[in-house]
C-alpha cells in the first residue's frame, strides 16, 4: 500500500512538473515569467508570407513597367537616328525634332508617374504590415501577460563590415535571456487563425526557421 502510494505522488509530481519543463524550451521560454519580451521586427518582415507575397507582385509590376517604358525609349532613339539623316535646315527635321521634344518631355511625365505611383503602393505595403505586425505583436503580449516588448536585432555582427560593427555596438539590446517571441509572432502572422485586426497571410506554407 506504502509502495502504491509513493509510486502516484511521484508520477503526479513527474505528470505536474512536465508542463513546466515544456514551457522553458524555445527563445520564448522566459517571456511571460520576466513579464518582458523582444522581437525582430526586421526578420518578421522578411518571413511574414502576405508581406513577401505583397513585394512580389509589386516588383513584378514594376518589370512591366520598366517593359514598357523600354519600348518608348526605344521608339524615341529610332527617331533620333532617323533624324540624323535629314538635313537640320530641312521641314523634315524640324518637324521631327519638334515631334522627338514631344516624346522625350512625355516619356518623363510617365516615368514620374510611374516611380511616383510604386514608392506610395510600396509606402501602403509596408505600413500595412508595420500596422499587422504590431497588432500581432499585441496580441500575443495580452495573451501572455507581457508588460514590455522591445524591438531587437537578432542577427549577429559581422566582423567583415565595419558598417555592420558599429550597427552591433549601437544595438539597443544588449543580451535576452531567453525572451525572444519572434517566433511566436512569425506563426501567429502566418497561420490562417490571425486574430481580429491581423489579416491572415495571403498563401500558406512553410515557414523559414527562426535563427
Amino acid at each position: 500500500m506504502r509502495t502504491l502510494l509513493l509510486t502516484a505522488i511521484v508520477t503526479g509530481l513527474f505528470i505536474a512538473s512536465a508542463p513546466a519543463i515544456a514551457q522553458e524550451t524555445g527563445p520564448s521560454a522566459n517571456a511571460s515569467r520576466f513579464g518582458i519580451a523582444v522581437v525582430d521586427v526586421s526578420f518578421l518582415f522578411k518571413n511574414y508570407s502576405r508581406f513577401t507575397a505583397s513585394m512580389a507582385s509589386l516588383k513584378q509590376e514594376m518589370q512591366a513597367t520598366d517593359k514598357q517604358l523600354k519600348g518608348d525609349r526605344d521608339a524615341i532613339q529610332a527617331k533620333e537616328q532617323q533624324a540624323r539623316t535629314y538635313n537640320p535646315s530641312s521641314p523634315e527635321f524640324k518637324q521631327l525634332d519638334e515631334e522627338l521634344a514631344r516624346l522625350k518631355a512625355e516619356l518623363q511625365l510617365k516615368v514620374g508617374r510611374a516611380r511616383k505611383e510604386i514608392l506610395e503602393r510600396e509606402a501602403k505595403v509596408y505600413y500595412q504590415t508595420y500596422m499587422e505586425v504590431t497588432q500581432a505583436v499585441k496580441h500575443y503580449a495580452q495573451q501572455h501577460n507581457l508588460g514590455l516588448v522591445l524591438r531587437f536585432d537578432g542577427d549577429p555582427i559581422d566582423a567583415n563590415y565595419p558598417k555592420a560593427i558599429l550597427q552591433g555596438i549601437n544595438k539597443t539590446v544588449v543580451h535576452q535571456n531567453g525572451i525572444d517571441i519572434t517566433p511566436d509572432v512569425r506563426d501567429l502572422l502566418n497561420s490562417g487563425g490571425a486574430p481580429t485586426g491581423v489579416a491572415p497571410a495571403a498563401r500558406a506554407g512553410q515557414t523559414p526557421t527562426r535563427r
